[in-house]
């Protein structure tokens, strides 16, 4: 199948094209830095930013599924997960794209803020904040468009080995444990989502 990653020079979206590829997935994978990513005859490299329409839809044009995967370290205050959001509701609606749309944000965004432990609540309202009421916003952009999306929330993310039996939560729950996940485990997932869409139009929180 034809793979979309966006956000894929670096963690999980790098991750995520290493092991498209490896199944036999054709990958087009935009970035604003490709360096990184492997040369290979099944994929081809986007310079170019996700918030920018005419990229977004250079990338995703014909594409059975994509997805999103941009991080950034920047603590401060940003629209980056906004914006992009912004520019994917009208580039598919430009392109009247219909494939699936999986979506990282990260579990602390919208409702799944109130189910955090005490040690990530901590985290994230001392070192996360300003991202995670990004991702909230990108989350409602997403969800009040005509995508059809799926919006995926890992636990903590590590650099740690690739673990093929994380947990899939569709709800939330009182009580629920959600702890680290590495990236290489998120995106096995999503290349194992892109093919069996099993959550599509939910929520969905990730951990090991």
């Amino acid at each position: 199948m034809k793979i979309a990653v966006i956000g894929a020079g670096a963690g999980i979206g790098l991750q995520t094209v290493i092991q498209a590829l490896q199944k036999g997935h054709t990958v087009t994978a935009l970035s604003t830095n490709t360096s990184a990513m492997p040369d290979h005859e099944l994929l081809t490299k986007i310079n170019g930013s996700a918030t920018t329409i005419s990229d977004l839809k250079k990338a995703i044009k014909d594409s059975d599924a994509v997805l999103i995967t941009v991080g950034t370290k920047n603590k401060k205050a940003t629209t980056l997960f906004s914006d992009i959001a912004k520019a994917l509701v009208t580039a598919t609606a430009e392109l009247k794209f219909l494939s699936p749309v999986l979506i990282i944000t990260g579990f602390g965004s919208g409702e799944s803020k109130k189910y955090l432990n005490f040690f990530m609540r901590t985290v994230i309202k001392l070192f996360l904040k300003e991202q995670y009421i990004d991702k909230t916003l990108m989350e409602e952009i997403i969800v009040n468009s005509a995508i059809n999306w799926e919006i995926v929330r890992p636990g903590m993310l590590t650099n740690g080995p690739l673990i093929t039996s994380c947990k899939s939560l569709p709800a939330l729950e009182k009580g629920m444990k959600v702890g680290k996940i590495s990236r290489a485990a998120v995106a096995h997932f999503l290349v194992n989502e892109a093919e069996n869409k099993r959550y599509l139009m939910q929520f969905l929180t990730l951990t090991n």
